[in-house]
C-alpha cells in the first residue's frame, strides 16, 4: 500500500432498531456514545438488513451478496467457506483482521477470512435450528421465540448475554492495545455484541437509569391496523396471539431493552476510548450497525422476521477521518458495507479482488464523505420460519413493497405513513407503483425455483443434523486457542523484558 490505510473498527449490536436509540431521536433512550459518533460522522437514516433474521443478515453483510444468492436462508444455513467475505478481501489488501463476539457462523468454517477470533460464539454453529417448509405450521418450542422474554423481563446480576458481552468488550480492547504494541499494519477489528437481543434482562445499574413512568408503549397496537397473513403467522409462532402481554409487561420489556441498549452504548464508548488511548483515533474509521431490529410490541409483534420498519431497519453510523457530518436519507443495506470497507481501505469502490464473484451492494463511502448518490434502493429476502414461501421486500425512495406468493401484496408510503398503518397495494392512486413493483419481483426472483431450492436444502440439513446427533458428537462451535505458556510472565522470560514489552505507551529510552 502506498499510503497508510485507515484502520476499521466495526461494531455490531444484535436486534437493535434505530428507532429505539437517542442517536436516532428517541426521547427516552440514552445512547450518549452513539450520539457523539453521529455528531462527528454520517448517520444513515434508511439503512436495512437484507434479511430480518440473525444469521442470514450477517452472512449477507459479510459477503456483500443477497441471501438467496449464497443460500443463507435461515439461522441454520451453512455459510460456505468458498464465499469471499470482507475479511478475505481486507486480508488480501494487507489488513490484520480479528473478530471478537457473535457472528452466528453456521458450519465447520468459523473464521471466514478473519485472522483470528478472540471469543467463542454464543449460538449453535450446527444445523439444529433448521425450519421445515413442508411442515410450516408446526411450532418448534425449543428455539422459537415466545412471550417468556416479555413476561420475565427485569433485572439480574448476571445472564449468559451479560457474561458474553463483557468478554467480547474486554477481548476487543485488549486486541486494540496488542495492535498498538505490534506495529503499523492496518487492522479491521469486528466487535459484535448480543445485546439488546432478548431475553430482556438488564443489570440494575442500567435498568435504574430509566424512570418506569417514562417508558413509552407501542404507538401502533394490533387493533390499529388490518393484520396481514405474515404478521398473523409470526404472532402465532411467538405465541403473542394466545398470550398477549399486559401493558405492565410491555413496559418492563421495553425498559430492559432500553437499559441494554445503553449498556451496549457504554461498550461503544469503551472501544472508542481504547482507540484514543492506543493512538489510533485519528486514523480509524468507526462503523456501527446491528444485524436487524426488534418490533418491541409494535402491531402486537415482537422480535424480528417481518419487513416492518422496526424489524428490518438498522442503525448505521460512520465516523472517522474524511467522514462528513450529515444525515443520509438514501435507502441502503448491509450488502453495501463490504464495498464500503474496500473503498475505505483504498480499493476503488467499483472493483472487487474477485470479479468472478460480483457483489450486490455499492460503496456508501461517497455518501459518508459528503457526496450525493442517486441510488435509493434496498432489497430484502426472507426464507426462514413462519412462512412456507419466500418473502421479498423492495424499498425504493419513500415506498416499500412486500411480496409473498401465499399472501396479498403490501405497499406502504413511508413518506406520509412511517408507521405503515395503511396498505396501499390496492389503492387506485398507487396502482401504477404497485404494478411496477410486482413486475420487478417477477423479474428479480424465480419464486418456484427458489422455494424448491430452500426445501431441498432443509432436507439435506435435517439429515446431516440427525446423523450428527447420533453416535460420537462432533462440534463446530469455536474454541479460541490460547497459548498460556507464553502469556504474561513465564519461566523462560525475563521479567523486566516482558513488563517493558507489554507496557503501553512504552517508556522512553
Amino acid at each position: 500500500m502506498t499510503r497508510k490505510s485507515p484502520n476499521i473498527l466495526f461494531i455490531m449490536a444484535d436486534q437493535l432498531a434505530p428507532h429505539f436509540t437517542g442517536a436516532y431521536g428517541h426521547p427516552v433512550v440514552q445512547t450518549p456514545n452513539l450520539d457523539r459518533l453521529a455528531a462527528r460522522g454520517a448517520r444513515f437514516d434508511a439503512a436495512y438488513c437484507n434479511s430480518p433474521l440473525c444469521a442470514p443478515a450477517r452472512f449477507s453483510l459479510m459477503s456483500g451478496q443477497l441471501v438467496t444468492r449464497i443460500g443463507a436462508y435461515d439461522n441454520a444455513s451453512e455459510f460456505p467457506a468458498s464465499i469471499p467475505t470482507l475479511a478475505h478481501y481486507l486480508r488480501l489488501m494487507g489488513y490484520r483482521t480479528c473478530l471478537s463476539g457473535k457472528m452466528h457462523f453456521i458450519g465447520p468454517d468459523q473464521l471466514h477470512g478473519f485472522d483470528e477470533r478472540v471469543t467463542t460464539d454464543v449460538y449453535p454453529s450446527d444445523f439444529a435450528w433448521t425450519p421445515d417448509w413442508e411442515n410450516a405450521g408446526a411450532r418448534i418450542g425449543k428455539w422459537y421465540h415466545n412471550m417468556e422474554s416479555v413476561r420475565e423481563a427485569g433485572t439480574a446480576a448476571a445472564t449468559f448475554q451479560i457474561d458474553y458481552d463483557e468478554e467480547v468488550a474486554f477481548a476487543a480492547k485488549r486486541r486494540i492495545f496488542d495492535y498498538a504494541r505490534d506495529g503499523d499494519t492496518p487492522f479491521c477489528l469486528a466487535v459484535s455484541f448480543i445485546h439488546p437481543h432478548d431475553p430482556y434482562v438488564a443489570r440494575p445499574e442500567w435498568w435504574d437509569r430509566y424512570d418506569p413512568s417514562s417508558i413509552d408503549l407501542p404507538t401502533t397496537g394490533p387493533d390499529d391496523v388490518v393484520e396481514d397473513p405474515l404478521s398473523a403467522r409470526i404472532a402465532a409462532g411467538i405465541e403473542a396471539d394466545t398470550q398477549p402481554p399486559s401493558d405492565a409487561e410491555i413496559r418492563n420489556a421495553r425498559q430492559a431493552y432500553y437499559a441494554n441498549t445503553t449498556f451496549v452504548d457504554s461498550k461503544v464508548g469503551e472501544l472508542v476510548a481504547a482507540l484514543e488511548e492506543a493512538g489510533f483515533a485519528e486514523n480509524t474509521v468507526v462503523v456501527f450497525t446491528s444485524d436487524h431490529g426488534d418490533m418491541l410490541g409494535e402491531r402486537g409483534l415482537w422480535y424480528k422476521m417481518s419487513f416492518f420498519e422496526q424489524s428490518v431497519r438498522v442503525p448505521l453510523i460512520v465516523a472517522g477521518p474524511g467522514v462528513a457530518h450529515r444525515a443520509v436519507p438514501n435507502a441502503c443495506a448491509h450488502v453495501d458495507l463490504l464495498p464500503t470497507f474496500l473503498e475505505i481501505a483504498g480499493l476503488d469502490g467499483r472493483a472487487t479482488p474477485e470479479a468472478a464473484d460480483p457483489l450486490d451492494g455499492r460503496s456508501l463511502w461517497p455518501l459518508a464523505t459528503g457526496a450525493e448518490d442517486a441510488s435509493d434502493t434496498a432489497i430484502g429476502e426472507y426464507c426462514a420460519e413462519m412462512t412456507s414461501h419466500p418473502v421479498f421486500m423492495i424499498r425504493r425512495g419513500g415506498l416499500k413493497y412486500v411480496h409473498c406468493a401465499t399472501d396479498p401484496p403490501q405497499l406502504y408510503d413511508l413518506s406520509c405513513d412511517p408507521m405503515e398503518r395503511e396498505n396501499l397495494a390496492e389503492h387506485p392512486d398507487y396502482a401504477a407503483q404497485a404494478r411496477a413493483f410486482a413486475e420487478e419481483v417477477a423479474e428479480r426472483w424465480d419464486e418456484a425455483a427458489l422455494r424448491k431450492a430452500v426445501v431441498a436444502d432443509q432436507r439435506r440439513r435435517q439429515t446431516v443434523h440427525a446423523a450428527m446427533e447420533t453416535g460420537t458428537r462432533v462440534h463446530w462451535d469455536y474454541a479460541p486457542p490460547r497459548d498460556a505458556n507464553n502469556e504474561y510472565v513465564r519461566n523462560h522470560m525475563d521479567w523486566t523484558v516482558a513488563a517493558a514489552r507489554n507496557r503501553f505507551p512504552p517508556l522512553e529510552e
